[in-house]
């Protein structure tokens, strides 16, 4: 029953199949702000929960416009390329996030994350 706005980024996590594509298993997740943070209202939907998610080092990648999976999955592929065989990172699943409301057009900004091991 609280209102607590649009938060950035939303944060969805990608697992990824054999051939790169992306499984039909999403996470979606939105930042609880500042003022919340140390004590959330509780979710009245059982299918949300609250996590706490750790300090984390990320290899990134950033790109514009309006993401589509395509997007996503292509420029997982180019930070994949990037690192080579030499960066240790899960290959598990990737965070695919949007910063942007849908409304704003121009100077989109769209990140894929891989979380360093």
């Amino acid at each position: 029953g609280v209102g607590m706005g649009m938060t950035a980024p939303v944060s969805m996590t990608a697992f990824p199949a054999e051939d790169g594509s992306l499984q039909q298993k999403v996470k979606v997740s939105l930042r609880i702000p500042s003022q919340f943070q140390a004590n959330p209202p509780c979710p009245n939907d059982e299918s949300i929960k609250i996590e706490e998610r750790q300090g984390m080092t990320i290899y990134s990648t950033q790109f514009g416009g309006y993401a589509k999976e395509a997007d996503y999955v292509n420029y997982a592929a180019k930070l994949k390329s990037a690192l080579g065989s030499e960066a240790a990172y899960r290959k598990d699943f990737y965070f695919c996030n949007g910063y942007d409301p849908p409304m704003k057009p121009y100077g989109r900004r769209n990140e894929v994350w891989f979380l360093k091991e």
